[in-house]
């Protein structure tokens, strides 16, 4: 579940680990963006997109969305578990702070400066320089495949990026998918190879570890995707099919 499209790359990377699994794709197209809603607004509109996903009785929800995951994960758990596991979304701050620095973050204007952002950075990046980026307007634009305005937010955020970064932490759903034009708009000439951390890979594994369904060699490459819009079954959005995550979905039958 998320907003919008951001689960794309949550979705995909489940798809790619067990293939065989069946997929309900769960969004708010009619109230996102969710970040500049008050906690109280994100809470319910997060339960009720939940909820809808809860209908086709899953194994597990992921919250493909960090704002949800910030202020609606301890509703959407005691509305849902233990019949449900919720898995909710963090930042990799830790995974990047491991290789030693320097880190940029790059989140959207709510979440960066927040207390559960600097909280994070305090707990699992202490003693490495880390950079807090704001990128107003980036997610909107991937979530309406908006090119134009992608390349704008992108090279604006990379303004902002220190030059020396040797990692940068995507603290949104949606950046994950254009993750590798955010890769050439910060590598700078001359420095090592810049690493990019997403959170959806391991959100995924974590997912499947809750309900014992890791990844399975012999497993069967068939699936349904059920795609979830405020609650309406509906097909893949045509946005959806603009990246890569969208596309190996929309080859899912049936993907409706």
């Amino acid at each position: 579940m998320d907003s919008g499209i951001g689960l794309l790359a949550a979705a995909a990377a489940v798809r790619r680990l067990r293939p065989d699994a069946d997929l309900v794709l769960s969004s708010d197209p009619d109230s996102m963006p969710w970040g500049p809603r008050t906690p109280e607004d994100v809470t319910a509109r997060a339960l009720a997109v939940a909820e809808a996903a809860a209908s086709h009785r899953p194994d597990a929800l992921i919250v493909a969305c960090n704002t949800a995951s910030v202020r609606a994960l301890t509703a959407l758990r005691a509305r849902l578990e233990p019949e449900v596991p919720v898995v909710g979304t963090v930042p990799a701050i830790k995974p990047a702070a491991a290789g030693g620095g320097p880190v940029a973050i790059w989140a959207t204007p709510l979440t960066t400066g927040s207390p559960y952002q600097r909280g994070l950075i305090e707990e699992f990046a202490a003693g490495v320089a880390v950079t807090e980026v704001a990128c107003p307007g980036l997610a909107d634009a991937v979530e309406h495949a908006d090119q134009a305005a992608i390349d704008a937010a992108i090279e604006a955020a990379a303004a902002r990026t220190p030059e020396d970064v040797r990692a940068v932490v995507l603290g949104c759903t949606h950046y994950e998918l254009v993750a590798e034009r955010i890769r050439a708009a910060v590598q700078r000439p001359g420095r090592p190879p810049l690493v990019l951390h997403g959170s959806a890979g391991a959100v995924a594994a974590q997912a499947l570890r809750r309900i014992g369904g890791l990844p399975d060699p012999g497993a069967p490459a068939t699936s349904t995707v059920t795609v979830l819009q405020s609650g309406r079954e509906s097909a893949l959005p045509a946005t959806a099919l603009t990246y890569e995550e969208g596309r190996i979905l929309a080859a899912v039958s049936p993907a409706r």
